[in-house]
């Protein structure tokens, strides 16, 4: 198999036509450039050159030996170009999972900071729940997941972005009781849509914990796997739910009310601690576009 080095050695006698002019091109010696040369055409079978005492000229089979050994000399320099821009960040694939309110407003704005400072970078996205974010993190699905709220696991690590409050969604005919705005227990005997504890742990005991505090255990009429689903079921009238202010912001057929709460929710980022460069430069870009 041909080596780059040898290419190298091959091109520069091929365009000087001079074994003496190659040579000093290459920064070496005559005699093991000759040497090179001839042995890259025993081991062909091939006369690349002909030489006499006073030419060098190619063959037809040197031409053609020429073109390819350009041709891998300049592979080898994009590979090694390659390996330094991805060592820098700024070459390769991100996949990123984000829950559907990251697509509202930190998710757009990073994309657009990060592909203009990274154009090499592939960037894939799909919508997850949060609930999938680590799994797809653990299994090296994704690289970077933008969720509600994220586990604690040993081999995650996980950057705030932002974080709000909670509203109480309602069906945009219903009425209300007035109190509910400062005391969510006027909400106690509403149906609520709610999201069971088997699919996001941590976001149940949130909103079970912020109900118990304010002294009673929500009607759970109806269940939704996710904080999208759960807002289209309210919308479409079967109940009422606490959900993140900017996730209630765009959907229709909804009120909403700003209720007395200590409850917030965060925006995080997840990404693994054996993240590369690649991931760490397109965190900074999320953090940015969070502030």
């Amino acid at each position: 198999m041909l080596e780059v080095r040898e290419a190298r050695y091959f091109i520069a006698v091929a365009e000087e036509l001079n074994f003496g002019r190659a040579a000093e091109r290459l920064q070496m010696s005559q005699p093991p450039l000759s040497s090179a040369v001839k042995a890259i055409e025993k081991r062909l079978g091939v006369l690349l050159l002909n030489r006499t005492t006073r030419h060098v000229v190619l063959t037809a089979a040197g031409t053609v030996f020429l073109e390819r050994c350009r041709t891998l000399v300049a592979a080898s320099a994009d590979a090694e170009s390659a390996v330094r821009l991805a060592a820098q960040g700024q070459l390769g694939e991100l996949r990123i999972g984000a829950v559907t309110t990251a697509f509202t407003h930190v998710l757009p704005k990073a994309l657009a900071a990060h592909a203009r400072s990274h154009p090499g970078v592939d960037i894939g996205v799909r919508e997850v729940d949060t609930h999938l974010g680590s799994e797809l993190l653990q299994r090296r699905e994704i690289d970077i997941a933008v969720v509600r709220h994220g586990p604690a696991r040993p081999w995650l690590r996980h950057v705030t972005l932002a974080s709000e409050p909670f509203v109480l969604a309602a069906p945009a005919g219903w009425q209300l009781p007035p109190e509910v705005e400062t005391d969510l227990a006027a909400a106690a005997d509403l149906p609520w849509v709610w999201i069971p504890r088997s699919g996001t742990p941590d976001y149940h005991d949130q909103v079970a914990s912020c109900c118990r505090n304010a002294g009673f255990t929500p009607l759970a009429r109806h269940t939704a796997q996710s904080i999208s689903s759960q807002l289209t079921m309210v919308g479409a009238g079967l109940g009422v739910a606490l959900v993140p202010a900017s996730s209630a912001a765009r959907q229709d057929g909804i009120q909403t009310v700003h209720v007395r709460t200590p409850l917030t929710i965060a925006m995080s980022a997840l990404f693994r601690t054996d993240a590369d460069l690649l991931v760490a430069e397109f965190i900074d870009a999320l953090v940015s576009a969070s502030r």
